[in-house]
C-alpha cells in the first residue's frame, strides 16, 4: 500500500494560524455582544449611560455596574458585571520592646490579692474603694478574721466599727455580716443568734436587696437543723414558713436567690410530704382506713410535687376498695322484718358504687398525670381487675409528667453514704422544677372522714333524709323539758352563773326537793364575758340537818358541802414522858496495857541494850541487809 505525505511550507502554517486565532476572536466578540455585531458606520453614533451601586457583604465590598447602550438606529443593549474587593486587616502596631532588666513583674502576694479583690468586688460593689478609710480598713479587717474563722474577733471589729462610725456607708453591710458570722459560726446556740440579727437587719433596712437573701437565710437556719421524717418535724415547718415569706414579700429579688429558696422549699416539702405518707402508711397497716385516707388527702392536697406520689394515690384508692369490700362482706337483709348486722340490697348496691367510684377516680389520676412515675402500671392493673377502661392521657400530661420526673436528682454512693452517716434526711428525689405552693389548703382530718362515711351511710339507708342538726348546748323546750324548770335568762351583760347562785333554805319552799335548775351560758356577743358553758345546778333538800348551813340560811364558805371530819372528835389523852434510860455500863473487865516498846538512846555512838527486850532470830528477818543463805539453806522454804 502506498501513502501520499502533504508538505506544508513554514510560511503558510504560520498564516493559517494566524486565521484561526482571528476567526476565534471574532465568534467571542460577537457572543460577548449578544450576538450584535458592530459595524463601522455606527461607532460613532452609540449612547452609553452606566449605574454603580455598592453594598457592604460580610469583610467584602461588592461593586455592580450597569451600562446601557444606545445604538444609530435606537437599539438598546445592556451589559451588567460586579466586582469583589476584599477589607484587610490593618497591620497591628507593634510594642517596643522593653529589657528585661526595665521590666516590672508582680509578685505572688500582689497576684493574689488582685484576684481577691477582683472576687469581692462581685459579692461588695464597695470592695477596693477608698481603702485609705479607718471604716473601711475596720471593715476589711472584720472580713478577714471571718474568713479565717476567728468569728468572735470579727465580730468585736464589726460592733467596733457600728458604734464609731455611725455615718459610715459600711453601716448595713457591717450589720449583715455580723449575722453572718453567727450563722457560719454554727452551732444550737449561734444559730439562734444569727436568726435574730437577721431579723433586726430586716427591721432596720427592709428595702434593700440583702433583706431578700437574709430571709432566705432565716429558712437556711431551720434547714440546717431539719431531722428525718419520723422525728420531731417543728424545724421543717419554721424552714418552709421563712422560704414561703422570702417568695411572698421580696417577689423582685434576683433571679438566683428567687430559684434557690424555690428549690430548698421543693425539698423542705419533700421532707414533710414523706411523713405524712409514711403515717398513712402506717394506719393502713393497721386496717384504720379513714385515717390512712385523711393522711393520703392531705399529701395530694398539699405537697402536689411530692416524688411518690403515685403511690399516694394508689393507697387512697386501695382504702376506699377496703371500705367497699366491707361493705361487701356484710350479710344481705332478705325479708321485711328487722334483722339486725345486715344491708338492704339497695343501699349496699349504692354504698358500693360510691366507694368503688371514688377508688377508680384515684387510679385514673396516677395514669393521667403521673404517666412517667414508676407505679404507673399498678394503677392499670387495678383498674383491668376492676373491669374499667384504662384512660389515655394526652401529649401535653405525658410531657408534664416526663418532666417532673425528669428533673429529679438520682441517688449517688456519695449521697446515699451521708445519708447513711450523717442521719439527714433524703431530699434526693425532690422535683426541680415547678412552683411550690405558698399556702397551704385545709388539711383533711380522720374525724372528717369518718363523718362523710357516716353521712355516706345514712344517704344509702334513708334517700330523703337530711343530716342531722348540731346538737345544742341548751335543750329545747317542749314535752322532755317539762320534768325541769327552767331558770330566767341572764342579762346580756351579766357575767357567767357560779356556785354562789345555789338557793338557800329560805327559797327551798319554793321550789320542790332535790330539782335540778339547768343555766344556759352567757351571751358574749353584745361585750359579756363567759366562757360560754352551761351549768347544772343541784338545789339542796329543804329537810337538811340542822347543823347544815343551807338550813341555817347563814354563808356557807364550802357551798353546801360537809366539811371533813372525823368521827370521834374527843381530845385525845396527853402523852406521857416516857421513863429515864438507865446509863449504859461496860461490863468488860479492862486490863493494863503495857508501855510501848522505846529505843534505846545512842550512848557516844553505842546502842545500849535493853535486857528486857527479847533477842531477835536473825534467820526470821527479811531484810536485804541479812546475807543470802548457803549451801543447803537454800533448799529450805522455811
Amino acid at each position: 500500500m502506498r501513502m501520499k505525505f502533504w508538505s506544508v511550507s513554514p510560511s503558510s502554517n504560520a498564516v493559517h494560524r494566524s486565521a484561526y486565532y482571528l476567526a476565534g476572536f471574532a465568534v467571542a466578540t460577537s457572543l460577548l455582544f449578544m450576538g450584535v455585531p458592530l459595524r463601522a458606520q455606527d461607532a460613532t453614533t452609540q449612547t452609553t449611560s452606566q449605574q454603580t451601586q455598592t453594598q457592604q457583604v460580610g469583610k467584602a465590598t461588592v461593586t455592580d455596574t450597569q451600562k446601557t447602550t444606545v445604538d444609530a438606529q435606537g437599539k438598546e443593549t445592556t451589559s451588567a458585571t460586579s466586582s469583589f474587593t476584599f477589607r484587610h486587616k490593618k497591620a497591628k502596631a507593634k510594642k517596643p520592646k522593653v529589657d528585661k532588666a526595665d521590666k516590672v513583674v508582680a509578685s505572688k502576694d500582689t497576684k493574689a490579692d488582685e484576684k481577691r479583690l477582683a472576687r469581692d468586688r462581685k459579692i461588695d460593689p464597695l470592695a477596693g474603694k477608698d481603702s485609705s478609710l479607718p471604716d473601711k480598713q475596720l471593715y476589711d479587717k472584720a472580713l478577714a478574721q471571718q474568713k479565717s474563722g476567728h468569728f468572735d474577733v470579727a465580730r468585736l471589729d464589726l460592733n467596733t466599727l457600728l458604734s464609731t462610725y455611725p455615718d459610715s456607708q459600711y453601716q448595713m453591710r457591717a450589720k449583715l455580716a455580723i449575722a453572718d458570722s453567727w450563722y457560719q459560726e454554727g452551732g444550737s446556740a449561734a444559730l439562734a443568734q444569727a436568726e435574730q440579727e437577721y431579723t433586726d437587719f430586716i427591721t432596720f433596712f427592709p428595702n434593700v436587696p440583702e433583706a431578700a437573701e437574709a430571709q432566705m437565710r432565716i429558712g437556711d437556719i431551720y434547714f440546717k437543723q431539719m431531722d428525718v421524717p419520723d422525728r420531731d418535724y417543728e424545724k421543717g415547718i419554721k424552714a418552709e414558713d421563712g422560704y414561703r415569706t422570702m417568695l411572698k414579700q421580696y417577689p423582685d429579688a434576683p433571679k438566683e436567690i428567687l430559684d434557690q429558696a424555690r428549690q430548698k422549699l421543693r425539698e423542705v416539702q419533700e421532707v414533710l410530704a414523706t411523713r405524712e405518707a409514711e403515717l398513712g402508711e402506717f394506719y393502713a397497716s393497721h386496717n384504720n382506713w379513714p385515717a390512712a385516707i385523711a393522711r393520703y388527702q392531705t399529701v395530694v392536697d398539699t405537697y402536689p410535687e411530692y416524688s411518690h406520689m403515685d403511690d399516694t394515690l394508689i393507697g387512697i384508692g386501695d382504702a376506699y376498695e377496703a371500705e367497699a369490700n366491707i361493705i361487701r362482706g356484710q350479710r344481705t337483709c332478705e325479708g321485711t322484718g328487722p334483722q339486725p348486722a345486715c344491708l338492704p340490697e339497695g343501699p349496699k348496691a349504692k354504698l358500693l358504687e360510691e366507694y368503688d367510684g371514688k377508688a377508680a377516680d384515684a387510679y385514673r389520676k396516677v395514669v393521667i398525670y403521673h404517666y412517667a412515675a414508676p407505679h404507673v402500671e399498678d394503677a392499670k392493673e387495678r383498674l383491668v381487675g376492676m373491669n374499667l377502661p384504662v384512660p389515655v392521657p394526652t401529649k401535653e400530661e405525658v410531657a408534664a409528667s416526663e418532666a417532673l420526673e425528669g428533673s429529679r436528682a438520682q441517688y449517688t454512693m456519695k449521697k446515699r453514704l451521708e445519708l447513711l452517716v450523717l442521719h439527714k434526711p433524703d431530699t434526693v428525689n425532690a422535683a426541680g422544677v415547678g412552683n411550690p405552693p405558698l399556702d397551704d389548703p385545709p388539711a383533711t382530718t380522720a374525724p372528717q372522714i369518718v363523718k362523710t362515711l357516716q353521712a355516706d351511710y345514712v344517704a344509702a339507708l334513708m334517700p330523703g333524709a337530711k343530716p342531722a342538726p348540731a346538737k345544742p348546748i341548751t335543750p329545747a323546750s317542749g314535752e322532755g323539758a317539762a320534768a325541769s324548770v327552767a331558770a330566767p335568762a341572764a342579762p346580756a351583760t351579766a357575767a357567767p352563773p357560779t356556785l354562789s347562785d345555789v338557793p338557800v333554805a329560805s327559797d327551798a319552799a319554793a321550789a320542790p326537793s332535790g330539782d335540778v335548775t339547768t343555766m344556759s351560758p352567757a351571751d358574749t356577743s353584745s361585750g359579756g364575758s363567759g366562757t360560754g358553758v352551761g351549768v347544772e345546778i343541784v338545789n339542796h333538800d329543804s329537810t337538811a340537818p340542822a347543823d347544815m348551813p343551807a338550813a341555817t340560811g347563814t354563808a356557807d364558805p364550802n357551798y353546801g358541802l360537809k366539811t371533813a371530819a372525823p368521827a370521834n372528835t374527843a381530845a385525845a389523852p396527853a402523852i406521857e414522858k416516857p421513863a429515864a434510860a438507865p446509863d449504859q455500863v461496860n461490863e468488860a473487865a479492862g486490863s493494863a496495857q503495857p508501855p510501848a516498846q522505846q529505843a534505846t538512846p545512842n550512848v557516844k555512838g553505842k546502842r545500849k541494850k535493853n535486857p528486857k527486850t527479847p533477842a531477835i532470830d536473825k534467820a526470821d528477818e527479811s531484810s536485804s541487809k541479812n546475807k543470802p543463805k548457803k549451801g543447803l539453806d537454800k533448799l529450805n522454804p522455811f
